[in-house]
């Protein structure tokens, strides 16, 4: 069984020229056409934590949210949201709370894909580092506790320049950093912040940092993409 996974940072659908187009963030997002996609900065900050991509215009992509908001108007939890391709069944969403000094936190979806059981994570690590290192682990010590070994993709925005080192570290040989290349800024990108973090249940096909005209210019980050496959048993 292979999937792709995308992994966005859409910085609130704000793009280099200052103006909020979430259909932009919809035409790369149709441009990657990834199966399993985590969005990170999808909702508003303040307020009611409106999303930036209004529901309406989801309903005529190929993907649908996996339900972990708190709030009516929001499609995550701390800005990290799930689309998945519609002919996915979503077994279960949860909102993860993280370790943090300002609002952090994850979106985690069960789903079944061909009669195999599967988990994701979408994820935006802390900024300053003082507590990235904790919030990995919380996010390990979360699917140890899990009483399925389910296959699992942690993904998003981690914050981490250095591809195997400080917060990095804290994944053991059991997991696969995907760290696809430069993703940060957007427009001539020299920072690898944003990864795919797969199970040993996977194995990667192959892994790219989406960089086109549009992408360059829709967010501050580029979307990272992999494709992965489960091990036969």
């Amino acid at each position: 069984m292979r999937l792709t996974f995308a992994s966005y940072n859409i910085h609130k659908a704000v793009g280099l020229d200052r103006k909020r187009d979430p259909d932009r963030i919809l035409t790369v997002l149709h441009e990657i056409n990834a199966d399993i996609i985590a969005l990170q900065e999808v909702d508003r900050r303040i307020g009611d934590r409106a999303t930036t991509i209004p529901r309406a215009e989801l309903d005529d992509t190929h993907w649908r949210v996996v339900e972990v908001a708190r709030r009516p108007r929001s499609i995550g939890w701390h800005g990290n949201a799930l689309l998945v391709r519609r002919d996915l069944e979503i077994s279960e969403g949860e909102a993860l709370d993280l370790p943090t000094l300002e609002p952090r936190g994850a979106a985690c979806g069960e789903l079944m894909v061909e009669g195999h059981a599967i988990r994701v994570i979408g994820t935006h690590l802390d900024l300053s580092g003082l507590r990235r290192r904790e919030q990995i682990r919380s996010l390990l010590g979360h699917v140890e506790a899990c009483k399925r070994n389910l296959p699992t993709v942690i993904m998003g925005d981690f914050n981490q320049w250095g591809r195997a080192t400080g917060a990095m570290r804290e994944f053991t040989k059991d997991w696969m950093v995907v760290t696809p290349g430069r993703s940060y800024p957007s427009r001539q990108p020299v920072a690898t912040l944003d990864r795919i973090v797969a199970s040993k249940h996977w194995r990667c096909i192959s892994s790219e940092v989406h960089h086109t005209a549009l992408s360059a210019v829709a967010s501050d980050h580029l979307p990272v993409v992999a494709t992965l496959e489960l091990h036969k048993k």
